[in-house]
């Protein structure tokens, strides 16, 4: 397996029996997306698994490290290794010393999964983080949000494939995709899609991110703490979603579909 790969790579062929109620069962080959155990280890020590799609690692590594208050900055992290086990793959992260001696007094042992993004916290605490509030700007066009929406689908490779994958991507202020990747989990697919926008120093106020899922409050989380001031996902938020963007003046949008959105919080960065 090769460790360098896109999501549109990451597909296995598999026999199945299709069956409907107009036409004779057929025996069809099917295209599923691979959902791989991913291991994160920082400076040697362990601390988390995830099943992802085994696409864009150093991304995804870069992206989580972010979200997650590990780092403060892509700087802090002096190399990324990647290897192959038998049941799945490891991304051996190599920190600053300073960020070594923070990661060590917030540490937490977790077992992520593909529609999990608070999986092992140990305590009601750790599970409500805060984030600060936002700064200002951008301001965008409906129309802007509207072009993205359309634009993203037919971008997705995986998901055209295999009808399995979210797809995270980061639009200009006129509503062009810049950026994009997918994953199993959209928890993932944001994470990769911070991963590399630190990796090609992308600036956080350039745009606004468009999700293929819904609006959950890791989702705004991880959005916020990367520096965006807008999220944009095609189906529902969630009530913590909105109270947590209402407190850090953060601007969520969801069921944004063609034709139409709704703005929950913060309407001031869109005009409409």
């Amino acid at each position: 397996m090769s460790l360098v790969r896109t999501a549109g790579e990451c597909l296995v062929d598999v026999a199945v029996r299709r069956w409907s109620s107009c036409a004779a069962v057929e025996a069809a080959q099917d295209a599923v997306a691979e959902e791989t155990p991913v291991a994160l280890s920082y400076n040697g020590i362990s601390h988390v698994v995830m099943m992802m799609t085994p696409a864009d690692l150093e991304d995804f590594a870069v992206g989580f490290s972010l979200s997650e208050g590990i780092v403060a900055h892509a700087s802090e992290i002096r190399d990324i290794e990647a290897s192959a086990h038998p049941h799945g793959l490891e991304l051996a992260v190599s920190l600053s010393p300073g960020r070594e001696h923070a990661l060590k007094t917030m540490r937490r042992n977790l077992t992520g999964r593909t529609g999990c993004g608070l999986c092992g916290a140990e305590s009601l605490e750790q599970a409500i983080r805060s984030v600060d509030r936002v700064a200002d700007g951008p301001v965008l066009s409906a129309a802007a949000v509207e072009r993205a929406v359309v634009a993203m689908a037919p971008l997705q490779a995986l998901s055209l494939r295999t009808g399995g994958a979210h797809g995270a991507a980061w639009c200009g202020v006129n509503g062009d995709i810049r950026l994009l990747r997918e994953d199993v989990g959209r928890h993932n697919a944001l994470d990769k899609l911070i991963g590399a926008m630190a990796r090609t120093a992308t600036a956080s106020d350039s745009g606004f991110a468009l999700v293929s899922s819904r609006a959950s409050y890791e989702m705004v989380t991880k959005a916020a703490r990367a520096g965006m001031r807008i999220l944009a996902a095609v189906s529902a938020p969630t009530a913590l979603a909105v109270n947590l963007a209402r407190d850090a003046g953060f601007t969520l949008v969801a069921f944004a579909r063609p034709g139409k959105f709704s703005v929950y919080t913060a309407p001031e960065r869109l005009d409409t």
